[in-house]
């Protein structure tokens, strides 16, 4: 029986922390629209793009298409260049990925989380930290929004884990 609720803790805390992630993206970006708004003179209504997802990330003043933030949590940017300030003509910049494959890492870094609370090593947690951020360092250091956006990322995925397993494990596992 053990098994069986460890195998539903790590579908859980794996598989359905991509919902959870997605929705405190939107949550995050919510909470900066209205912020934006609050701070700033409403914006032209030509400037906005009426295709554009509740979860996209822009971080100029007008949104251009292939930029932003996409719903499996990866940031996008033009010619590979970090999102500068200016509005850049869409047309002259392919959309290229930052921080790709992050719905995967995320997905193993929360069955990480997971697998190190029920075997009663909380220590493996501080390695996952490590190298995921390690291996992201350089795009962090380059693109604020991937480094705000990773952060939100990561805190949620761990804390999802973290109660996944910690519920299952004092519940079901005694």
């Amino acid at each position: 029986m053990n098994a069986l609720w460890i195998a539903v803790a790590l579908l859980v805390a794996g598989f359905a922390g991509w919902p959870v992630t997605a929705l405190v993206f939107r949550l995050a970006r919510t909470i900066d629209d209205k912020a934006d708004a609050a701070s700033k003179p409403a914006p032209d209504a030509s400037a906005q793009d009426p295709s554009a997802d509740v979860t996209v990330d822009t971080v100029s003043e007008a949104p251009r298409t292939g930029t932003g933030q996409t719903v499996d949590g990866e940031l996008t940017a033009g010619g590979g260049q970090p999102p500068s300030d200016l509005p850049q003509p869409a047309s002259t910049l392919p959309a290229q990925r930052i921080l790709r494959g992050g719905a995967i890492i995320g997905v193993l870094e929360r069955l990480g989380v997971c697998v190190a609370i029920l075997t009663g090593q909380p220590v493996a947690i501080a390695y996952i930290v490590a190298i995921k951020g390690l291996g992201r360092f350089a795009e962090l250091k380059e693109t604020p929004v991937a480094a705000e956006r990773f952060i939100i990322g990561t805190l949620t995925s761990m804390l999802w884990a973290a109660g996944t397993a910690a519920v299952i494990k004092v519940v079901f596992l005694q």
